[in-house]
């Protein structure tokens, strides 16, 4: 029981975060591609793999859960056993999906800190300050 409650809490708390993943996702491969190698973590390619791999998956689920509850009888209502179960199985199939985006989805983060402290390729890098120089007083 406290599995299925987990597992619903995790997507409630995923779903605002779901519409803009796929935006996120290419912010940071943008950044991530603009920046100095030697502030690059060498997980960050993989993390953002993982985070595609199960943003598709979770898109996948969705749907399947969408054509399951259109498949369920009339009857079949928020609180009858008919669509909690199957409900409760949508949010056990999605889990794991959810627990790599809470796992990896800090990458992120990291990479868009990573982007806003490196120099920005189309800053010049500044000159030296001229050196004045007072004439000396005689």
């Amino acid at each position: 029981m406290r599995a299925s409650q987990r597992d619903a809490d995790t997507l409630t708390a995923f779903e605002p975060l779901r519409y803009g993943a796929r935006h996120l996702l290419a912010t940071a491969e943008t950044q991530l591609a603009h920046l100095p190698e030697n502030t690059v973590q060498s997980r960050w390619v993989y993390q953002l793999g993982v985070l595609h791999a199960a943003l598709d998956r979770l898109d996948e689920l969705h749907e399947q859960w969408l054509e399951t509850r259109d498949a369920l009888p009339a009857t079949a209502k928020p609180g009858t056993a008919d669509f909690d179960d199957a409900l409760a199985e949508h949010h056990a199939e999605s889990w794991s999906y959810l627990d790599d985006w809470a796992t990896h989805g800090k990458a992120l983060r990291e990479i868009n800190s990573a982007a806003r402290k490196a120099r920005s390729p189309l800053a010049p890098i500044p000159a030296p300050a001229p050196v004045r120089r007072t004439a000396a007083r005689k």
